[in-house]
């Protein structure tokens, strides 16, 4: 499974650019009124991920509890300890939104889609993986907000988490649970229609990147920040290749097949772009650099894209473990 820039990646450039070259529309106060879009956007991609979300699937990966272990120590304590480490390394020379970026990846759950589909590419522990990563997409709802009120009261920030959590519960948990309750009657249209389904998620997606950006050029962000797309993609890549070596070394230590490794170090090492730009409206909704602090998942997500793909074309043509 190679590196394809799709749709989605042109999209997002795309989106990005009309924001630079057009933000109004999509700015606070804009004619497209971006303040109640963004919650209706966030609440129809995480319905669309409640209907696609087979719990029954999952049974077959429970019992790994090791693939459990490392997946889930990887994505919500060893991601936001380095985390950590990078806020305090780039103190004085970082934007602290884009420190806020950093940690805000960091404390993301997994990717579902392609946690999976590189698993199966690599030929590892396919319901391991679904486990794993839908698991992990359902405890980020109340991690993911919970870190970032850590980190930004240790800043000095003054972030009210109760609202968050309020919000999440309204415009992530509540969509969720009603396209779980709505599978049985739709589950049938859903996967006869899962292409233009994922279209729909991905193009709201678009939307909520746009209006992400049209805010944060409109409020002249990025002139007072200049430099910042070479540390970023220098920064997401030494995060990465640290949590790939460091999940490798763990799944090694605790004795895993080779197909549990494949599927640890998938989950364990991806970021979700999918969920993390809706979530960033509800929990930066008022910050004006909200670009900025979504720059670093924007770079993650391609990044490990390419990478996992070439494990995978590596790993599925070889009979050694992944190391």
């Amino acid at each position: 499974m190679g590196f394809k820039f799709d749709w989605f990646m042109k999209g997002m450039l795309g989106a990005v650019l009309l924001a630079f070259l057009w933000p109004e529309p999509g700015a606070k106060g804009g004619f497209l009124q971006p303040e109640l879009l963004n919650k209706l956007g966030v609440a129809l991609v995480f319905y669309l991920n409640g209907l696609a979300l087979s719990l029954a699937s999952m049974k077959d990966g429970a019992l790994r509890w090791r693939v459990h272990l490392l997946v889930q120590c990887s994505t919500f304590l060893l991601f936001p300890l380095l985390g950590v480490a990078l806020l305090w390394g780039s103190a004085g020379w970082m934007a602290a939104p884009l420190q806020i970026g950093f940690f805000y990846l960091c404390a993301l759950p997994s990717t579902v889609s392609s946690s999976v589909a590189l698993t199966i590419a690599a030929r590892g522990n396919v319901a391991a993986a679904v486990f794993n990563a839908t698991l992990s997409s359902l405890i980020g709802v109340l991690l993911t907000p919970l870190w970032m009120a850590w980190v930004l009261h240790q800043s000095g920030g003054n972030f009210a988490v109760g609202p968050v959590i309020v919000d999440l519960l309204l415009w992530v948990v509540l969509p969720l649970v009603l396209g779980q309750f709505s599978r049985p009657l739709l589950k049938d249209w859903a996967s006869r229609h899962k292409g233009l389904l994922q279209k729909v998620d991905r193009i709201t997606i678009l939307l909520l990147v746009y209006t992400s950006f049209a805010d944060t050029v409109k409020e002249g962000v990025w002139s007072r920040y200049n430099p910042l797309l070479l540390q970023t993609v220098a920064g997401c890549a030494l995060l990465f290749l640290l949590v790939l070596a460091l999940t490798q070394w763990g799944a090694r230590l605790l004795g895993m097949p080779r197909g549990d490794r494949i599927a640890s170090v998938f989950c364990g090492s991806k970021k979700t772009l999918a969920s993390g730009v809706p979530m960033a409206h509800l929990i930066f909704g008022a910050n004006p650099a909200i670009g900025l602090i979504l720059l670093p998942i924007m770079i993650y997500h391609p990044l490990q894209l390419l990478a996992g793909g070439m494990l995978a074309q590596r790993w599925s043509s070889a009979e050694a473990a992944p190391s």
